[in-house]
């Protein structure tokens, strides 16, 4: 059961912490009439369609250039390119009905497709990002984009899997062995999203890659070396967001509530040192950002955060951790 005062907390936040506070912790059952989702007929807006004229939803949006895009280009400059404010678009849950943007993911997918058939990052390289390909993925499923110009973004991760279950973005660039956690958290989150949005293409291929995925992270225990147990990459275990293209622990524990994965044992020392970062008023804090500008400050790093306080919630719950 979750404190009375924290979710009076959680919901004086921005409108898009309020609906997925109802959504993923309160439940929709319980929603007041203006948290549900909008029908034909029904007097009011839902809080989700909300967060498309109020508050971080609305300031994201005001910054789009008369060109459709954001920032100069598809990815520059880092974090208010067109790619990761249409990520942190799809990460406030904003409707996927939202036509502005979803006139932007088209002009990506017809303008910065590679060689390859994944997604161009920037300057002279022909192949694609792997990273980048994932996050697409995820944003471009969520809007709801034509299956037949994700087809090609499919066909390139599925040619990209590494032997041992994950991804890794230096692959086709560079050579690469090893996975890296970094790329196969944001490749995950791009299936589960063309799942859920009811794509069809390649599915039980996508599912299998899926399962071996995840594997790879768990193997790691999220977070430390297969082969010593020692912690792969301090910054791992840092409260950060948005997360942008790194990985961290809550991204990968968020993840696997999303995707409805069963408990695993070797979760626990993820979730572990999630709890012991609750501080005595029971609230997780912002501890990092991620270097580079922005369009604005959602929350200041050292202070009680309510997205990591929603998301660290939301896993604490799912895998019934008492709170």
């Amino acid at each position: 059961m979750i404190r009375e005062e924290i979710i009076k907390w959680l919901l004086q936040g921005d409108v898009a912490i309020q609906y997925q506070v109802y959504r993923d912790l309160i439940g929709e059952e319980t929603c007041p009439p203006i948290c549900r989702q909008g029908r034909s007929g029904r007097r009011g807006k839902s809080l989700q369609e909300k967060i498309e004229r109020e508050g971080w939803g609305k300031q994201y949006l005001s910054k789009r250039n008369e060109n459709g895009h954001w920032g100069q280009k598809f990815y520059q400059p880092k974090w208010i390119s067109t790619h990761y404010t249409v990520l942190d678009l799809k990460n406030l849950s904003i409707s996927p009905e939202c036509s502005i943007i979803q006139e932007t993911i088209s002009k990506v997918l017809t303008e910065t497709k590679a060689d390859d058939g994944g997604i161009l990052p920037i300057g002279e390289m022909r192949n694609s990002d792997m990273c980048i390909n994932g996050m697409v993925l995820n944003y471009a499923s969520y809007f709801r984009s034509d299956e037949k110009d994700l087809k090609s973004i499919v066909d390139n991760i599925l040619s990209q899997q590494l032997a041992d279950g994950g991804f890794n973005c230096r692959l086709n660039r560079s050579g690469a062995r090893h996975s890296s956690l970094h790329t196969t958290i944001s490749v995950l989150e791009g299936i589960i999203e063309f799942y859920k949005n009811n794509y069809t293409y390649r599915m039980d291929e996508l599912l299998k890659v899926k399962a071996q995925a995840e594997e790879f992270i768990l193997i790691h225990r999220l977070f430390k070396s297969d082969k010593t147990g020692e912690i792969i990459d301090k910054r791992f275990l840092n409260l950060s967001y948005p997360s942008r293209w790194r990985y961290d622990n809550l991204r990968a524990l968020d993840y696997f509530q999303y995707a409805g994965v069963s408990y695993d044992e070797r979760m626990q020392d993820a979730i572990d040192a999630l709890v012991n970062k609750r501080t005595k008023d029971n609230v997780w804090k912002l501890q990092a950002n991620h270097p580079g500008q922005l369009h604005f400050h959602m929350e200041q790093v050292g202070k009680p955060s309510r997205w990591n306080t929603l998301r660290a919630l939301r896993v604490l719950r799912r895998f019934n951790i008492e709170i």
